[in-house]
């Protein structure tokens, strides 16, 4: 197949010869982290999941405390204790170390707010009623519920660090500084954080789209389980297409243990995939 002026190569052709960004003796072997439907078309996937651990190499890592706000508090209540220790132990590696962020966002969209989108159209123009509210794209009670929930709030300091910014996108990345670059995208580049780990509201909405998003950003992304929650029925599903798809699902206690005991910083710099958000390198 012809692409302009790159002719496409069969797998077969482009194994046949050195690649210089490959190790081909490793490439052979079977994966790891695969398993087959017995006798589907070319071993028809019926699993993936992430071939890379924690503690497999340095680190640089950040912590998203994704819309963990008021307004969300009757969903939050399972989940707050395990949110609260990740935050207080993020922070406590954070003070020794220039390779750890935490980043809070708040969910703040307004039916008034002269946007009209894409997610308008699916949650469609019905549900605002004061009184008995059923559109979820909508804050309901206004300033108040922005607010992070008060036992894991940003500091004074880490809110005038810029830290702490509202968005009005499901993907915590969807929120733009005056240049039109992604917002936290700029903040975890600027500290070489390749690795995120996501907790918050709602698993199946914000959660996800924004491991997605993370994920084609270059990073290497880590769910909490028991430090996501949603108020729909999707919990289970949304986890585990998360963990078949871009991001390795932990429990609280895994990335505690990690952060204690398996955490090495990072060089700057030194993993692919993180300089553009497509994964290329500057040769």
């Amino acid at each position: 197949m012809e692409h302009g002026q790159e002719r496409f190569r069969t797998l077969e052709e482009a194994v046949a010869a050195p690649r210089e960004h490959r190790d081909m003796d490793l490439a052979m072997e079977p994966m790891h982290n695969f398993s087959s439907t017995p006798g589907g078309p070319h071993g028809q996937p019926l699993e993936f999941w992430a071939a890379w651990e924690l503690a497999d190499r340095p680190r640089r890592i950040a912590l998203l405390v994704d819309d963990c706000q008021e307004e969300y508090r009757p969903y939050a209540g399972e989940i707050l204790p395990n949110v609260e220790r990740l935050v207080d132990a993020f922070r406590s590696v954070r003070a020794q170390n220039d390779g750890v962020a935490v980043a809070w966002s708040a969910w703040s969209r307004m039916f008034d707010d002269g946007i009209s989108n894409a997610m308008d159209r699916w949650y469609g123009p019905r549900g605002l009623r004061p009184e008995e509210p059923e559109n979820a794209a909508y804050v309901f009670t206004g300033g108040p519920g922005l607010e992070p929930l008060a036992e894991i709030a940003p500091t004074a300091e880490e809110r005038a660090d810029g830290w702490f910014y509202l968005g009005k996108h499901l993907d915590m990345f969807w929120t733009f500084d005056e240049q039109g670059e992604s917002y936290l995208d700029g903040r975890l580049k600027a500290l070489d954080i390749d690795t995120i780990v996501i907790v918050g509201l709602w698993t199946d909405e914000c959660v996800l789209s924004t491991a997605y998003a993370g994920n084609s950003r270059g990073y290497d992304v880590v769910v909490v389980g028991d430090a996501v929650a949603t108020a729909t029925s999707h919990q289970q599903a949304a986890l585990t297409v998360a963990n078949g798809t871009v991001a390795k699902v932990l429990d609280t206690d895994e990335v505690l243990h990690y952060l204690e005991h398996d955490f090495v910083t990072g060089e700057r710099g030194a993993v692919k995939g993180t300089q553009h958000p497509d994964g290329r390198q500057v040769v």
